[in-house]
């Protein structure tokens, strides 16, 4: 009796502990990042207008931005009557959706895994598992209702509108998914935030083997993802003052709700020095700030930096001082939360390290490419505000190149300020040694 009790009571405890993350709790998970990304997507969409299409578009449009914001491939498809064509094409991350979703996903992953310091890889790999596949269902089902066609109205044009009635040429345009290539990207997706979540969670467990890492990986994931929520929050609430300020309180929320860190993480990168190209015409338009429209409205592309931004508005330059400060607070933060062994030159490589990695997933998930054009005959775009472009692409090595130097710089600084702060877990030995 006495010597199957131990065991017993072993074998009970490790069912409970597989028990809080089973198939229930995976679901839940799901179901959660899921039901977050769509509420924000549905407020966002609602605020943009998306409400008013015709020809109830707006849950399809709904699932598509869902799709896209986990990094899957959304196309544009058009057609204007025998004799006529349209060309669409859209690029473009809604980083709220995004955000609100790792977020979420991040909590429910992270919660039937408190109060531990090690789990086993199979188990963590059993429970990641359990929450793919889910996700992998639910990708499966939300990329085939992201599809959807509609009627473009031709407007006041009368050449236009004589031009669609001699031949036929009503133009349509519509979305549908790449199924495969969608729910491929978006299980990587998945799998990336499940291993950030573990990165930056010092509460999380990792398996024995791996536990020599977490105190120079860590400290520095850490930082980086609150260096990106700091800058969210800051430019929500920007965005806020500007809407009760200055009026357009619809069009702000939706660029809060479906777009808030395409600006801010756009913003981090030119105040590190960092430049984007691009170019807007026709009736596409960046929604906030308007200095951004202004640069890339021009007949040729546009270089987008500190300079070409301070031409039309001096604020910009303070891009500079507020990147400064939320590096230096990323620097102190990194090295408060490292051993107290882990010397000043080593926070440096960790903080470049880091913030290169950031940069350049930032210049990733920021592109933006729109574009619409109606042509009959094989003769070009007609026009009539019916076509346009707006893209923005950085110049991904120099803007990674960049964070090296201020990597460097705000790591080391940061150590050198962290210097007094007692680190946790931190050893001492008698001696003083």
């Amino acid at each position: 009796m006495s010597s199957r009790t131990p065991s017993g009571q072993a074998r009970v405890s490790g069912v409970r502990a597989g028990s809080r993350h089973g198939w229930a709790q995976a679901l839940v998970t799901v179901l959660a990042g899921l039901l977050a990304m769509a509420v924000v997507a549905v407020l966002g969409l609602w605020a943009a207008g998306a409400g008013d299409l015709p020809d109830g578009s707006f849950g399809p449009i709904v699932a598509a931005t869902v799709v896209t914001a986990v990094g899957g491939t959304v196309k544009l498809t058009g057609s204007a009557g025998d004799l006529a064509s349209t060309q669409a094409g859209l690029t473009v991350i809604p980083l709220s959706v995004t955000l609100t979703g790792a977020l979420v996903l991040a909590w429910g992953f992270l919660r039937p895994l408190r109060h531990r310091a090690v789990a086993g890889a199979a188990e963590l790999a059993g429970w990641a598992g359990r929450v793919a596949a889910l996700w992998l269902i639910a990708l499966i089902g939300l990329t085939l209702a992201a599809r959807h066609t509609f009627d473009i109205p031709l407007g006041d044009d009368d050449t236009l509108a004589e031009l669609g009635d001699l031949f036929g040429a009503s133009p349509e345009v519509g979305f549908t998914t790449d199924v495969p290539l969608s729910v491929f990207v978006g299980v990587v997706w998945l799998a990336g935030v499940l291993v950030v979540t573990l990165l930056v969670s010092r509460g999380a467990p990792l398996p024995a083997g791996l536990l020599r890492f977490q105190t120079s990986v860590r400290p520095a994931a850490f930082a980086m993802v609150a260096l990106l929520l700091v800058c969210v929050v800051i430019g929500v609430i920007v965005a806020l003052v500007v809407a009760a300020t200055k009026g357009h309180a619809r069009e702000t929320f939706a660029v809060i709700l479906l777009g808030i860190p395409n600006l801010v993480w756009l913003a981090l990168t030119i105040g590190l020095g960092a430049t984007w190209n691009g170019r807007v015409e026709g009736p596409f338009g960046l929604p906030m700030p308007h200095v951004l429209d202004e640069v890339l409205r021009t007949p040729d592309v546009s270089e987008l930096n500190l300079r070409t931004l301070a031409e039309h508005d001096g604020r910009v330059w303070w891009l500079l001082v507020v990147d400064v400060v939320l590096l230096l607070a990323a620097g102190f933060v990194m090295a408060a939360r490292s051993p107290a062994r882990v010397r000043a030159w080593q926070h440096a490589v960790h903080m470049a390290l880091a913030l290169m990695l950031t940069v350049f997933m930032i210049c990733l998930v920021g592109r933006i490419s729109a574009h619409f054009g109606l042509s009959v005959l094989g003769i070009g775009d007609l026009g009539g505000g019916l076509g346009g472009e707006l893209f923005l692409r950085p110049r991904l090595w120099g803007a990674v190149g960049l964070a090296v130097p201020w990597g460097l710089a705000a790591g080391f600084a940061g150590a050198l300020l962290a210097r007094r702060v007692r680190r946790r877990g931190e050893v001492r030995t008698g001696g003083g040694s």
